[in-house]
């Protein structure tokens, strides 16, 4: 079965991108794996709140910007 689009951080993934980062970057920066990065934006792994706080710190974006389903 193929996961929905919704189940992806299309946001999450566009605003590393604008701010010129790479997943390795972004991983460095909050402190977990590259590969953390690539299972939260593919929608493959649901990160603790203080992990959601510190990449959107890191991408300058807020919580709902990044996370909250509408």
């Amino acid at each position: 079965m193929k996961k929905s689009q919704t189940n992806k951080n299309v946001r999450m993934k566009a605003a590393r991108a604008l701010k010129g980062m790479s997943q390795e970057d972004l991983a460095r920066e909050v402190g977990v794996t590259r590969q953390t990065i690539g299972m939260i934006e593919a929608g493959d792994y649901n990160p603790t709140l203080n992990l959601c706080i510190a990449i959107c710190r890191a991408l300058g974006q807020t919580l709902d910007g990044l996370f909250w389903n509408e």
